[in-house]
């Protein structure tokens, strides 16, 4: 492998600017030409313009998602239905990373996979963000569970839930979420959440669900 492929690998699974890898390939005539020749093999993989990761074949290590989540599109944190799955909280493997974001909802594809961002109102998108290290490096914005529980429910569209029994058969039921590890979930944030004023009767019905499971 020369000089510039273990440069690359070094990288392990972090995004990489294209700036950077012009810098790695500084003693080549034409260093563009080469970037497009790794894409084209598939030794770097494109998030976005100007934005690439290597590929798990050359580094040994995934793709860390969670980082290039918030990378791509932001401000914005890994939530919902991902962030669920990422807890161990619901059973399902989640494909599409979920994140919130204040800014317009948007899907994207990439060459690392989907990315689906929500429109969360300013006054509860950071109530329970977290700043959390990844592997090989760096940190990314991940809602706590309890952020993720909370921001599910508020995103989701006419839920029929209009007591604490039937939040828990919700849970249950339409989530698959894991009673018997609702000690992960913080009552603080929801009640935080619910001070915000945005679905305060359906979070009231959450705060008394958990807490009779906890």
């Amino acid at each position: 492998m020369r000089n510039a492929e273990l440069q690359l690998k070094a990288f392990g699974n972090i995004p990489i600017m294209h700036q950077t890898l012009l810098s790695v390939l500084k003693d080549y005539k034409t260093p563009n030409n080469k970037i497009s020749r790794w894409l084209d093999a598939g030794v770097l993989l494109p998030v976005k313009r100007g934005m690439y990761v290597v590929s798990p074949e050359v580094s040994d290590k995934p793709v860390e998602r969670l980082l290039v989540a918030n990378l791509l599109y932001g401000p914005s944190c890994v939530s919902l239905d991902y962030a669920l799955w990422h807890y161990g909280l619901i059973p399902e493997k989640v494909l599409e990373v979920t994140s919130v974001t204040t800014r317009r909802s948007q899907r994207l594809e990439t060459g690392v996979g989907r990315f689906f961002y929500q429109h969360l109102p300013d006054a509860v998108y950071p109530i329970g963000m977290e700043s959390v290290a990844v592997e090989g490096g760096g940190y990314c914005l991940l809602a706590a569970p309890a952020k993720a529980l909370c921001d599910r429910l508020v995103l989701s569209r006419n839920l029929r839930v209009h007591s604490v029994k039937s939040m828990q058969q919700f849970l249950l039921d339409d989530l698959r979420f894991d009673a018997d590890e609702s000690g992960m979930i913080d009552v603080e944030i929801i009640a935080a959440y619910r001070q915000s004023g945005h679905k305060t009767e359906l979070l009231g019905y959450l705060h008394e669900a958990i807490k009779q499971w906890q």
